[in-house]
Formats: structure tokens, C-alpha cells, sequence
């Protein structure tokens, strides 16, 4: 459908896989780029997740430290995308995004409820922070998550103007279980999405 990353959930999710059946998953479709959805744990055992699982990204959710992504670079050569949980209705970016800008390949955007950001599908109003955010983070590469589905990424391509987006939930018929009919449309959206 067009996608170039694919991603696997080792974090603590309905969706939560081990990285042997990760191994299942990304052979079905060799072309992607591999993504592993972690959550705060210590440095060995991420490393030893990103090898068995062969990632190329690392996503981390929780409360990970410039000091821990600097941990993590001497062992993973990976991407590192650091997740921002944004509150529904908040104008701004979280405090310290600026510092994990500066140590990671990506910062993406997620919908935080009640502090905690990711598989929620639920999005964040991008009205309240898109001009902020692009002039903020104009030489940052932006990956969006929260929310999104067919009917709303062209939307949210067009506000926010992200390098990545990523779902979900938005093209599930139930948890873990996606739908053909749903990735296509949502891949045909984002085709049609306008950026300028």
C-alpha cells in the first residue's frame, strides 16, 4: 500500500508482541522499514529486543532521558523516535522536546490521556499547536500518531505537515486486528493529503 515503515508493539499493549513473532510479521512484508514500539525499560534489554526483532527504529514511549538515548546510541544503530504525548487541548509542546530534538531522529506526536501517550486512538486538537509546532521544529523530522484514521489524516497531514504519520487503532475492525479495506483508504488519503 505504499507504507515504509511497519511497526511491532514490545511495550505494554493489548497489542504486545514477542520479538519472535515480530520476526513473523516483518517477514510477511521484507520492503519495510522495521519499527519496535518500547516502552521505559533499561538499556540491555531494549538492545536485546531491537536484535532479535532486527529493528531499524526504536519508538520510545515513557519518560526516556537525553542521558538514555545517548545509552542507547552506543548500542543500537538505529533510528531513535522519541515520543511527545500531547494533551487534547493543549497549544504547546511538551517541556524538554527541544533536548530530545537534539538527540533523536524523530519526535512523534502522540494523544496523552491521563499521561499516557500512545494507542489510545484518540487525537489531540492539531489546530491548537500546528503553526507553533512547525515553526518550533522547522528542521526537525515530525512523525504524527493519535487518532488518525482515513477519514481524518488528509486533515492532519495538511495542518501539521509531518515527515511520518502512524496508525493504529484507526484501521482496526477490533483490537490488534487490521482491516485491508481500512489501510487502503487510509494509504489513499494520505496520497491525496496536500502539504503546501
Amino acid at each position: 500500500l505504499g507504507a515504509t515503515y511497519g511497526g511491532v508493539i514490545f511495550a505494554e499493549s493489548s497489542r504486545r508482541v514477542t520479538a519472535d513473532y515480530a520476526k513473523i510479521i516483518f517477514e510477511a512484508a521484507p520492503a519495510l522499514k522495521r519499527v519496535g514500539v518500547v516502552g521505559r525499560q533499561g538499556t540491555a534489554n531494549l538492545v536485546r529486543a531491537a536484535r532479535g526483532a532486527d529493528l531499524d527504529v526504536l519508538q520510545l514511549h515513557g519518560a526516556f532521558t537525553t542521558g538514555d538515548i545517548g545509552e542507547l546510541r552506543q548500542e543500537f544503530d538505529g533510528e531513535i523516535w522519541a515520543v511527545l504525548g500531547i494533551a487534547h487541548d493543549s497549544p504547546d509542546l511538551p517541556v524538554g522536546w527541544d533536548e530530545l530534538a537534539d538527540v533523536t531522529d524523530a519526535l512523534l506526536l502522540d494523544t496523552s490521556v491521563a499521561g499516557a501517550s500512545g494507542g489510545t486512538g484518540r487525537a489531540f486538537d492539531w489546530s491548537l499547536i500546528a503553526t507553533k509546532m512547525r515553526s518550533a521544529t522547522a528542521d526537525i523530522r515530525i512523525a504524527l500518531a493519535g487518532g488518525l484514521n482515513p477519514a481524518n489524516v488528509a486533515k492532519a497531514i495538511a495542518l501539521m505537515q509531518p515527515a511520518i504519520v502512524d496508525v493504529s487503532s484507526g484501521v482496526e475492525v477490533a483490537p490488534g486486528l487490521k482491516d485491508h479495506s481500512l489501510m487502503d483508504a487510509f494509504a489513499r488519503s494520505v496520497r491525496s493529503a496536500s502539504i503546501v
